[in-house]
């Protein structure tokens, strides 16, 4: 399975039957599976989101947005438990508007479900965690 390194955005090679391990990056050594969502810019979020084989969970938010930040220890909490199964991350609407132009975002929280480099799913509006994980194991 290909995974990006959330540090330094090598492509690693892990066999899925290690990634309860804690694989390391053969680059840089950083965790591959951070236990964090990773915060996408247009500079690296074409690169995570497209060659990552795990799903990848993309929270579009602002720093504004009430919901959002009710919402945030939630994800976080929901990434660390289920990081073995995919990958989260989260794009700051207000610093990365061509971000969410591109992908249509009109309300926040979105969540947009990745499934090699493609959206395959979203859900706006806040969730609380035994939502997010029902919401994600639906969409295996």
């Amino acid at each position: 399975m290909h995974l990006v390194c959330p540090a330094c955005e090598a492509i690693n090679r892990v066999p899925v039957e290690r990634l309860g391990e804690n694989p390391k990056c053969g680059k840089c050594g950083a965790p591959v599976l951070n236990d964090h969502p990773l915060d996408l810019t247009q500079r690296n979020f074409d690169r995570f989101v497209g060659k990552n084989e795990l799903p990848v969970v993309v929270d579009f938010w602002a720093s504004w947005c009430g919901p959002c930040k009710m919402m945030a220890p939630v994800f976080a909490q929901v990434s660390a438990q289920m990081k073995q199964q995919a990958r989260f991350a989260k794009v700051n609407t207000e610093q990365e508007q061509p971000l969410a132009q591109r992908y249509s975002v009109r309300s926040i929280p979105t969540l947009i479900l990745f499934r090699d480099g493609a959206e395959a799913d979203r859900v706006a509006g806040a969730m609380d965690a035994a939502s997010l994980r029902g919401w994600l194991s639906q969409r295996r």
